[in-house]
């Protein structure tokens, strides 16, 4: 994929991966438009924050569109003629599934119809969008591995990035459109999201609130860098899926596309780290004792997460490389330098 011919839709350009990603193509020379709708899930301001960022590139266009209108969205995408398109846009987060599922549905399900009907109208090379570790749901076999079942959702969020996977395969056999799904698994690092586990951590310790602590603490997170996550990324889009002639409908989960041009790979560093060290690191790193509060497992949460990234590796090279301690080290820091904390 050459930087001079590719134009790169990202959706959700103003969010936490979605800027990174956008940042990093910037960087290599791509023409990247950005699309996102600015919705008020957390702090606005860090989003037009990150946006300003990447406004400030020549070969940035920004957009503010709400893609779950159809027409505003084919109207995004005609002004953008795209070669190729990074989804990172969606509703996240578990647990507000429970009080506004309408988010979810708008965001997540009509949102991404909308992305595959305009990726069919301009006819791109490559769709490259974010699944999620969480559609592993009730699975208790680790590492999760892409062979695994993921019948069993845990939650809203869970169950409308399954179906994304799902659409986006019968697009790409239906209409030979390359498709790749990645499944990230707890991505944290400077300008991360506030209802996220690292960010909100660090501003409780730092002000000397007390931190909820679910389960006891009997929980493990794959915690992947952002660093980590967005050279995968950036991979993985030049890496376009083909049809895998040697796919075997008997035993339809070998390494390889199968009856269409799409891929769905876990991505993340590949260590469970229990929630207790996690917290410690934090401790290390912020030079302060945390309060913690022991609150029960919360609804729609599983108890954790391990990725096998086996088959990234073996397809685009992709080797985590941050540490979580130096990993939280730079959240830290940076969340001390966008705070004014001293």
């Amino acid at each position: 994929m050459s930087s001079k011919d590719s134009k790169i839709v990202v959706t959700g350009a103003a969010g936490f991966v979605g800027a990174a990603v956008t940042e990093r193509l910037l960087a290599d020379g791509y023409q990247v438009a950005g699309i996102d709708n600015f919705n008020a899930y957390y702090d606005q301001d860090l989003k037009e924050a990150r946006w300003a960022r990447l406004a400030a590139h020549p070969n940035f266009r920004g957009q503010r569109v709400d893609l779950a209108d159809r027409d505003l969205t084919m109207a995004a995408f005609d002004n953008a003629e795209p070669s190729h398109v990074v989804h990172l846009a969606a509703q996240a987060g578990v647990r507000y599934g429970l009080e506004n599922p309408q988010a979810y549905v708008d965001s997540n399900l009509v949102s991404f119809a909308n992305i595959l009907e305009v990726c069919r109208a301009h006819r791109v090379a490559h769709l490259v969008f974010a699944s999620s570790s969480s559609v592993y749901g009730a699975n208790r076999t680790t590492p999760f591995s892409e062979n695994h079942s993921v019948d069993h959702p845990l939650s809203l969020y869970a169950a409308t990035k399954r179906s994304n996977e799902l659409l986006a395969h019968s697009y790409a056999h239906l209409f030979k459109i390359p498709c790749t799904g990645l499944r990230f698994f707890t991505v944290y690092g400077p300008w991360g999201r506030p209802d996220m586990a690292p960010y909100k951590f660090t501003a409780r310790i730092l002000a000397g609130q007390s931190i909820d602590v679910h389960h006891g603490g009997h929980m493990q997170r794959d915690f992947t860098f952002i660093d980590d996550i967005v050279e995968g990324v950036v991979r993985v889009i030049g890496h376009v899926p083909v049809v895998d002639e040697s796919w075997n409908a008997f035993d339809p989960f070998p390494d390889g596309s199968g009856v269409a041009p799409y891929r769905i790979f876990n991505i993340g560093r590949g260590v469970p780290v229990e929630l207790m060290d996690f917290i410690r690191t934090i401790e290390k790193h912020t030079g302060k004792k945390a309060d913690l509060n022991y609150i029960p497992i919360q609804p729609g949460e599983v108890e954790g997460t391990w990725c096998d990234v086996s088959a990234l590796e073996r397809a685009v090279g992709y080797r985590p490389k941050v540490s979580l301690d130096e990993g939280l080290a730079k959240t830290v820091a940076w969340f001390r330098q966008y705070h004014k904390i001293i």
